[in-house]
């Protein structure tokens, strides 16, 4: 994630060692005991990535503990995300005077069903994806890029943002993508942010997005 996001945004990539680290007891606490083992190395690691991430920022020993959006709850001052899949797991941090909010978001790089895909792409959308017939891994990116979108309105709007309301261009060539919110979704949410932007690189077997809103 060090090269979708501004340097002042500190960020922490999970090692194997993360994904054994011991919780915080606010943290084992609010893990449900019926969690299955996939969950719960996953979120060891986002925690021990995303307080490795706030000790760059001298911001120690706080517990991340779940919100009632699964988000976590970030220490005063300071705001961040989290992003897990198959293989890869990372925390992106950074201090509130400099940002209203981070998103960060990893998938696997794979061809989405169609039910999938209507459920994420608006129609241009897809046509658009349908346009490149010989890389059809686009909604893959869509998808990546929109649930960094919900990561950077839900702190700042405080309300859920469904992957229809916004619309998504992405320019290839600079690996950028911009999001426009609906005007009829902005109708409900008055004073939030109309655009959001951000980056997203893709290899063969990972889609990685990002993006940040400044104060």
């Amino acid at each position: 994630m060090h090269d979708l996001l501004p340097d002042w945004v500190a960020v922490e990539v999970a090692r194997d060692a993360d994904y054994l680290a011991d919780l915080l007891p606010e943290e084992a606490a609010a893990l449900s005991a019926r969690a299955v083992a996939s969950r719960r190395r996953e979120f060891t690691a986002g925690r021990s990535c995303a307080r490795r991430a706030l000790a760059r920022l001298d911001v120690h020993g706080q517990p991340l503990v779940p919100s009632e959006n699964r988000a976590p709850v970030w220490p005063q001052g300071t705001t961040g995300s989290i992003t897990h899949t198959a293989g890869y797991c990372a925390a992106a941090v950074a201090r509130r005077s400099d940002v209203r909010a981070v998103g960060i978001d990893a998938e696997r790089r794979t061809i989405l069903p169609a039910n999938v895909r209507a459920s994420i792409c608006r129609p241009e959308e897809l046509a658009w994806c349908a346009r490149r017939p010989d890389e059809d891994w686009w909604p893959a990116v869509h998808f990546s890029a929109k649930e960094v979108v919900f990561k950077l309105w839900s702190p700042i709007v405080g309300t859920w943002l469904d992957f229809l309301d916004a619309r998504l261009t992405i320019d290839v060539e600079t690996s950028e993508f911009e999001a426009q919110i609906l005007p009829e979704r902005l109708a409900k949410s008055p004073g939030a942010p109309t655009t959001f932007r951000g980056r997203f690189h893709a290899t063969p077997d990972l889609v990685r997005s990002a993006g940040v809103v400044t104060t």
